[in-house]
């Protein structure tokens, strides 16, 4: 058996709304099947729903994380000027990130080579589990395990999201936390420069 550590380097967003459902963007300019990315939604019944762009990148991911519902669609993210625009398949979000706070200073202070590595990410746990949910490192099946060694967040201040045409509500905490994985994202809306690492046995 052998193990297969791969890297994902990009952006994590995640937003709750009035309706109770939860929205995880990954969106990954350098990662091991190219530029993609990727929307994690997770229903207020408790519903899991992963839509990626390709079979490739939906089987790693739904391989990695947990879902109830797998599906291949168009996923289009663009950004300009703090503003964020995603269109994925029956999902249309919008969202406007605000200007850093001290947690977010702090970690563009740390030297771009030291915050890509799981060893920042295994320092970083500690006091990242003081925000609810929150992990830095874990496992989430047999086999894998996942360091996220962030370089930057800064809170998304306003966000309007539709599913299937229909309005799912303003904004709110990602409460009560997502279950894809080890870990959620923080309770308040955010946007997280991430470097995601996953090493898992493979045949």
């Amino acid at each position: 058996m052998e193990t297969e550590r791969l890297t994902f380097d990009g952006w994590i967003a995640a937003v709750g709304t009035g309706s109770g459902a939860r929205v995880v963007v990954g969106h990954w300019p350098r990662s091991p099947f190219g530029p993609f990315s990727d929307v994690m939604l997770e229903r207020a019944d408790g519903r899991r729903t992963l839509l990626a762009p390709t079979a490739r990148t939906a089987g790693y991911v739904s391989s990695v994380y947990h879902f109830d519902e797998v599906r291949t669609v168009a996923v289009n993210v663009r950004s300009r000027d703090g503003l964020w625009e995603v269109a994925a398949g029956p999902l249309d979000l919008w969202f406007r990130v605000g200007r850093r706070g001290l947690l977010g200073l702090a970690l563009r202070a740390v030297p771009r080579p030291l915050a890509r590595r799981p060893l920042w990410a295994a320092v970083a746990d500690a006091p990242s589990r003081l925000m609810t949910g929150v992990r830095t490192r874990g496992s989430s099946r047999p086999g894998c395990r996942q360091w996220y060694a962030a370089g930057d967040l800064r809170p998304i201040v306003a966000a309007r999201a539709r599913l299937d045409g229909a309005d799912l509500g303003p904004l709110a905490p990602v409460s009560p936390p997502v279950r894809f994985g080890f870990g959620s994202a923080p309770s308040a809306p955010s946007l997280v420069r991430v470097v995601s690492t996953v090493e898992r046995a493979v045949p």
